[in-house]
């Protein structure tokens, strides 16, 4: 690890394994890939249940959960100075070089990055959501955006349209900004051994089954699809608070037999869900990137999706129809999509979607953005509270007290318990033959 260009690298956010989603998966298969080309990997992310401590996935991928508890949504309760001491000793004990932060939502994210610039660290932070400018959480949540990016090092984002997001929200200069999207696990999702017939069309929905997701669309969508194409059925998996209205739109409408609703289907499930299928439908109202369907592209479904975000950038136009997100307009693009499924091979779409997606290659984009960061100089103190004094007339005065707070915190730190005092942790040396034989589509369920 001590090679030179060779980086030791702290990934920090509040969404990480065992919980599943988008951010989850894109820092795990990042981590395993950079992993691969020689660099030092640590993730920090809270505890889950009674999963606390340190642990070891695939490849030596070094977890701690750190012993605090979810408070809100899988986010820690914020306290600005109490994660200083621990974040402090996984740097020093794993010798780190540069604190990677993920999602905008996530508080354990905001206060690393907060910490790691206090002590020197250069930082780097990606944005994996949209969010909007009106309402009283977003209002808040750009401000605190604003304050962690007012003195980050440099800044990802999934697609063009949360770059524009992510800069308007926080102030960032754009040329500080760098557009990587997410990708897909192409030796995971394969599409079917044998072609489906399409004397019955499957219409599959995988989503967290909330407002954000579209899922009073579905509400009013799949009624009017089951009326006008009586050989149409749909599975819909996921789980959430408006799981009831789908529900209830079943039963009032009588498509028991048309209508399947799985629940929360596990991520190592969700291929064998998808191949099932014909059609991928994307009901979400505001979407940065939309992982979910580059996995039905990968298994050959031909994607139906609203037209938001960063959705019209992820999958050429021949695998997508997109389509405003309005009831009428969605059904007439089922309806399109339907009369192209002759015209769709899955095996081909497979294989373009290996040359389109692949997490080697975000991770080579990723090492160039961590090169440039660490090339930065690190300004003092005293021009660092600047930053955050264009933050606002009482908020930037309030940021750097923070700050200041901060780094007086930090140097009683120094003092009390001395930087040669940590143990500094040896670095674990795989056998070179199971590091390359280990698959990439392997889960990270083997942790031990």
């Amino acid at each position: 690890m001590g090679e030179p260009g060779k980086h030791r690298i702290l990934m920090v956010s509040d969404f990480f394994y065992p919980n599943f989603g988008g951010v989850e998966n894109h820092i795990y298969y990042l981590s395993q890939c950079l992993i691969k080309e020689g660099h030092k990997v640590v993730v920090m992310t809270h505890a889950y249940q009674n999963r606390s401590g340190v642990r070891y996935m695939t490849n030596g991928l070094k977890v701690y959960y750190v012993p605090w508890k979810p408070f809100l949504m899988q986010n820690t309760l914020p306290t600005f100075f109490g994660t200083l001491s621990i974040t402090r000793t996984i740097l020093i004990r794993e010798k780190i070089s540069l604190v990677h932060g993920h999602q905008a939502f996530s508080t354990l994210c905001h206060e690393a990055l907060m910490h790691a610039r206090t002590m020197g660290y250069k930082v780097v932070f990606t944005d994996h959501s949209l969010y909007g400018f009106s309402d009283v959480g977003s209002i808040h949540m750009n401000k605190v955006l604003q304050f962690t990016l007012a003195d980050v090092t440099q800044a990802i984002c999934v697609s063009h349209t949360s770059k524009e997001n992510t800069v308007l929200r926080s102030g960032l200069p754009p040329e500080k900004v760098y557009v990587i999207p997410n990708a897909v696990d192409t030796a995971m999702f394969t599409p079917a051994p044998e072609r489906l017939s399409r004397d019955e069309i499957v219409i599959v929905v995988l989503s967290r089954l909330v407002y954000r997701k579209g899922a009073d669309l579905l509400v009013e969508v799949i009624p009017e699809v089951c009326k006008r194409h009586p050989n149409v059925r749909f599975i819909v998996g996921g789980d959430g608070p408006k799981r009831v209205r789908l529900e209830e739109m079943r039963e009032k409408h009588s498509l028991q037999d048309r209508v399947d609703m799985l629940g929360a289907v596990p991520h190592a499930k969700v291929r064998s869900v998808l191949i099932t299928g014909h059609i991928f439908l994307n009901s979400s109202l505001t979407e940065a990137f939309c992982i979910a369907i580059l996995e039905a592209a990968s298994c050959g479904l031909l994607t139906v999706s609203t037209r938001v975000g960063g959705v019209p950038e992820v999958l050429p136009d021949d695998m997508v129809v997109l389509a405003a997100p309005d009831p009428t307009t969605m059904v007439h693009a089922i309806t399109r999509a339907i009369y192209m499924l002759p015209k769709i091979d899955p095996q081909d779409m497979h294989n373009r979607m290996k040359k389109l997606y692949s997490w080697p290659d975000v991770a080579r984009r990723t090492e160039i953005v961590y090169n440039r960061a660490l090339k930065c100089s690190n300004p003092p103190l005293l021009d660092r509270l600047s930053r955050y004094l264009t933050c606002g007339t009482w908020a930037g005065k309030i940021f750097c007290l923070v700050m200041i707070v901060n780094f007086l915190l930090w140097r009683l730190l120094q003092l009390w318990k001395p930087d040669k005092d940590i143990e500094v942790v040896p670095d674990i040396q795989l056998p070179k033959s199971q590091h390359e034989e280990t698959p990439f589509g392997s889960r990270p369920e083997k942790s031990l």
